[in-house]
């Protein structure tokens, strides 16, 4: 009788998956900008595309608590710092800002880089997802 025996990986060889590797990341929010479309800023510059799927998580705190977990999808880039997604917040709680160990923050929604774009399916393209998260780990 032949067989393999697997062990557990060791965990020097099974890194931690470390976020700042990964583009784009999640970013703080500081402000957010209520009406037909939702302009949100960061404290730190973005590196998300337009027609990226966005979601925002809002801690009780901060108000704006409709936008809690919405998603929306990336439409313009005015600064570095901003993005306006397609979300409509007419009528929303102002957004207030607290220093706390919950943050509002702005997340990129996906975890490939590739996949078929046409609708039959048909053909071998694999073109990367704009926005999708990329390895940049240097190891």
């Amino acid at each position: 009788m032949s067989g393999v025996i697997s062990y557990p990986i060791p965990p020097y060889s099974n890194v931690p998956i470390e976020p700042q590797y990964y583009k784009p990341r999640n970013f703080v929010i500081s402000a957010i900008s209520l009406g037909l479309t939702t302009t949100v800023t960061t404290t730190l510059n973005m590196n998300y595309v337009i027609g990226q799927e966005v979601r925002l998580i809002i801690p009780p705190l901060f108000g704006t608590r409709q936008l809690n977990g919405k998603t929306g999808f990336v439409i313009s880039i005015p600064s570095p710092n901003q993005v306006v997604i397609n979300t409509s917040s007419i009528g929303f709680d102002a957004f207030k800002t607290y220093v706390t160990g919950s943050q509002a923050q702005i997340l990129p929604v996906g975890d490939i880089n590739n996949g078929y774009i046409k609708p039959n399916g048909q053909g071998k393209i694999f073109p990367t997802i704009p926005g999708s998260f990329k390895n940049i780990s240097p190891n």
